[in-house]
């Protein structure tokens, strides 16, 4: 069935042409879900609620707005339920005693996001971010600490650029109260960000990739000071859905000669390159059976990298994100 995307009158059965309309908007929806939930696996279920809910509703489609303010407005809405549900998701401990962290973190439902996953999409005129920062584990972890509301405005006001008229209509509440949460927001997310520095590496860089292959090949190795000697002295290592964070050269070396000790004498390592959140990652892997050829997948590391020098580490110890990399659960190597 063809049809103009300006002006939407489709059969209600007709779901074909449903899906054509919707498919070009699909992946940014995925991504503003992404960014208001700061899971993947949860961005998903809310990217299918928001279809679901379109679908039901498309008859009743009035074109006071755009189509795609029509889906967000789905969208943020379906976010916002979740959130209001959410439910702290239990984690099983570390395989070994760590060391007394340098902090706590109650963002523990933090997973990475596949570059592969990415929409083709240039941001729009009002956005105030470009779609690499905007998507960096650094914003979207600062996102999950902002109250709801703030969070709410400002990814649709300064990631998205829609107007506050729009926002405030996908909200039902007033150009005003939208205008004062943007501020507090702005205010909010500067004071919990890092301070400016020396920018990343361009993607995929010879900067880039030589840094990301050290810390691979010193990892596998199990040369933790190597490692270290890669971090910046204000590194952070973080973990989800563990709580646990470290700061700094010392307690991240302690942490790290703790997590040695739990690894099989023999054991073979393995990091898999892959890419998440606009930086480089790897699917991580370990035998259990040290000279089996078998490893077994135990998560995602993910790096944020400034100039030469790595600036947070963070192991997503959840081994079922790696199909969404395109990455085995357990990989098998001679």
């Amino acid at each position: 069935m063809n049809f103009d995307p300006a002006r939407v009158h489709i059969d209600m059965h007709d779901e074909r042409a449903f899906n054509e309309l919707i498919e070009p908007y699909r992946r940014e929806l995925q991504l503003h879900c992404y960014r208001m939930l700061g899971s993947l696996h949860d961005a998903e279920d809310a990217v299918q609620e928001t279809l679901v809910s379109a679908w039901r509703g498309i008859a009743g489609f009035q074109e006071k707005a755009s189509l795609r303010t029509w889906l967000y407005r789905i969208a943020t809405n379906r976010c916002l339920n979740m959130i209001r549900d959410r439910r702290r998701r239990p984690f099983e401990g570390l395989p070994f005693d760590p060391p007394p962290p340098t902090r706590t973190d109650e963002v523990t439902w933090l997973e990475p996001y596949p570059d592969a996953l990415l929409p083709d999409t240039e941001p729009e005129p009002h956005s105030h971010y470009e779609l690499r920062e905007a998507v960096g584990l650094a914003f979207i972890t600062a996102l999950q600490r902002l109250p709801v509301t703030q969070r709410t405005v400002l990814v649709l006001r300064d990631v998205l650029g829609f107007r506050a008229a729009e926002v405030a209509d996908m909200l039902d509440t007033t150009e005003a109260t939208v205008n004062s949460a943007l501020q507090r927001s702005r205010s909010a997310l500067e004071a919990r960000m890092p301070p400016a520095r020396e920018r990343a590496p361009v993607p995929d860089a010879p900067e880039e990739r030589k840094l990301a292959d050290e810390f691979a090949d010193a990892f596998e190795l199990g040369d933790m000071d190597r490692v270290v000697s890669l971090l910046s002295e204000d590194v952070w290592v973080t973990m989800p859905p563990e709580p646990l964070e470290y700061q700094g050269h010392a307690a991240i070396s302690e942490f790290l000669a703790h997590g040695q000790a739990f690894r099989p004498p023999g054991a073979t390592v393995r990091l898999v390159p892959t890419r998440a959140n606009a930086a480089p990652a790897f699917g991580h892997y370990m035998e259990q059976e040290p000279g089996s050829g078998i490893a077994c997948g135990l998560g995602v590391f993910a790096l944020v990298l400034e100039g030469n020098r790595i600036t947070r580490l963070t192991r997503f110890g959840i081994p079922e994100l790696l199909p969404r990399f395109g990455l085995p659960l357990d990989l098998r190597f001679d």
